[in-house]
């Protein structure tokens, strides 16, 4: 019998703990999936938002400092949590926990691309932060037409975009750990943004491209869990 992995997930700006549900409803019974839950939204929605990305690193690592000790883990997060994933992983390597046997990472270039820097969406006003949403997809049209939706869901997607955009990158020595990036064929990213992943690990990065906008990946969920699966049993 395969021992259990637990797969630690890091969600995109808006989303909470129950936003990959669809992505992973068909994961292997190997894979523990333990999705992060930012302050502000979903089951901690009566907390304060965070922008601070160190202060979200602190919170996300007393999250899992309990379970990164005991057993094996991978990460894995989409866009936001794709930075998130990153800067988790070196926090736990600073308060020199086990590594990860992978980390995964869709629909984001590298930490260190300046491009993040360039669109402050955060700043934008009400109809034009409307409209960047809808550009990016994934959000259905019923809460797009919704306005007290709409109005509940603003503050928390700015504030994680935020989080990306005031993010300085700090130059760290290169993990030693394997990295999967995925990228969707129609996002808005340069591929030498995507290629700088490999400044990050001293092994081989694995970039992948699946067909679609940023949100490629639910309409691709049984290729990532594939990918997923192949590289944690290997």
């Amino acid at each position: 019998m395969r021992k259990k992995i637990n797969l630690l997930c890091l969600t995109f700006a808006g989303g909470n703990k129950y936003s990959y549900r669809k992505l992973f409803d068909k994961a292997p019974s190997f894979l523990n999936i333990i999705t992060l839950e930012y302050p502000g939204r979903g089951t901690r929605m009566k907390e304060q938002l965070v922008s601070d990305v160190h202060a979200l690193v602190d919170d996300l690592y007393r999250q899992v400092k309990a379970v990164v000790g005991k057993e094996k883990y991978a990460i894995y997060g989409h866009s936001l949590g794709g930075l998130m994933a990153y800067l988790l992983i070196l926090k736990l390597s600073e308060s020199h926990h086990n590594q990860p046997e992978h980390i995964f990472i869709t629909g984001t270039t590298g930490p260190s691309s300046s491009s993040r820097l360039e669109k402050k969406r955060s700043l934008l006003s009400k109809s034009e932060f409307i409209d960047e949403i809808k550009d990016l997809g994934g959000m259905p049209d019923e809460v797009l037409q919704n306005e007290e939706l709409l109005n509940y869901l603003e503050p928390i997607l700015r504030n994680d975009f935020k989080v990306s955009e005031t993010y300085i990158y700090k130059d760290h020595a290169p993990l030693n750990i394997p990295i999967t990036v995925i990228t969707g064929t129609e996002e808005d990213m340069k591929n030498e943004d995507i290629l700088l992943w490999q400044n990050e690990t001293n092994l081989p990065v694995d970039f992948k491209q699946m067909q679609g906008g940023h949100f490629f990946i639910f309409k691709h969920s049984d290729n990532i869990l594939e990918t997923i699966s192949e590289k944690l049993i290997n």
